[in-house]
């Protein structure tokens, strides 16, 4: 069970804070006690969760970009991190088909260039290198992936994640075989949904866009099925991931899908109806299928590992993590205090975590 003691006083480095997730795992450990180092770019969308949630004095935030090497090692040996999340990334799939080279650079080069500065930081002993749910060869069929079937996702953005998977595989044998080396993971997620969520062609974010405009949310692809989960889930699993293996490097370094229960993988058109029925207001969705780029249509994983070697089961069901975005959406369209709503998510998260007849 997670444990956020744990990280009080520890020195955690994460690539990706001025993200959505990087936001809200920069708050969790913040929370708990850590002192944490950011590394990104400037935050991806107007608005963004990390301005509404810090005020630049909380935390060293420095803002570089993961294909710039030396910066990237600068930081490191200057605060000498122990423990280190990765999620820096080009993470969407539509603009992978636009941008593929600046994809490729990013989400490889980028791997590369943090698992370099892993290697020359003798201070680090906990690592988690955050990619998708997308890595595997997928054939559009009702297979649930598991860790050991073959990668290779098909669009630039899933390819690219593919290869920072087998790169870190490399790493992971090639330098960081002994005992006394860092511990090294990935973590395979899947589709995530919370409050705070403002980048393009992705569900959730068209939803809260329509409910602010007061228009019908439009859905291009309604049959896509996702492993959609509350932000919280993957991210506990990550600071839980990465406390075990610095423990225990033999027994937890390892390579991690992380998803809802498979009774919980819903249609895009099944999300937005729980969403429109949470949110009120007469909000409704309509289908303009658009005929874009291939995208998987169906995405499902077994996560029996993490259950297995974790006592790991998820906390929020689909219903529950869809009323939590639109409870946070509502505050955030109502100029509420989205910092407040952010904090009493986390702690009353934690709590159910504590709580739950489904943990072992």
């Amino acid at each position: 069970m997670l444990d956020l003691s744990f990280y009080k006083n520890k020195k955690v480095l994460i690539t990706g804070h001025t993200g959505f997730k990087g936001s809200w795992l920069t708050k969790m450990l913040l929370m708990a006690g850590a002192v944490v180092t950011g590394y990104s770019s400037e935050p991806p969308t107007e608005p963004a969760l990390f301005d509404m949630l810090f005020d630049g004095n909380e935390f060293r935030s420095e803002i570089g970009d993961i294909r710039d090497y030396e910066h990237l090692r600068r930081v490191f040996m200057e605060e000498k991190p122990e423990i280190v999340f990765h999620l820096a990334a080009q993470p969407i799939v539509r603009t992978s088909y636009k941008e593929p080279r600046y994809t490729y650079e990013t989400n490889v080069m980028g791997t590369v260039n943090l698992l370099e500065c892993v290697r020359e930081c003798d201070s680090v002993k906990s690592v988690l290198n955050v990619t998708t749910d997308k890595v595997y060869l997928n054939r559009d069929d009702d297979t649930a992936f598991k860790e050991d079937m073959p990668l290779d996702g098909y669009d630039p953005y899933s390819n690219s994640k593919s290869c920072s998977e087998l790169v870190t595989h490399s790493y992971v044998k090639s330098f960081f075989s002994d005992e006394n080396s860092p511990a090294v993971s990935t973590a395979r997620a899947g589709n995530v949904i919370g409050g705070g969520d403002f980048a393009v062609d992705r569900l959730i974010p068209d939803c809260v866009r329509a409910a602010e405009e007061k228009k019908p949310i439009i859905i291009r692809n309604p049959d896509a099925t996702r492993p959609f989960q509350h932000v919280l889930e993957p991210l506990a699993v990550y600071l839980e991931i990465a406390e075990k293996q610095y423990e225990d490097k033999k027994r937890f370094a390892d390579y991690y899908n992380v998803g809802p229960e498979l009774t919980d993988v819903k249609s895009a058109g099944e999300l937005a109806t729980l969403f429109c029925k949470a949110y009120g207001d007469g909000l409704t969705w309509e289908n303009h299928s658009d005929g874009g780029p291939h995208e998987a249509s169906f995405l499902k994983l077994d996560c029996a590992k993490i259950r297995e070697k974790l006592g790991w089961h998820p906390i929020w069901r689909v219903g529950e993590a869809v009323k939590r975005t639109a409870l946070w959406s509502h505050v955030y369209i109502s100029g509420g205090d989205v910092r407040k709503e952010t904090e009493r998510e986390i702690k009353e998260y934690l709590q159910d975590m504590e709580e739950s007849v489904f943990r072992v």
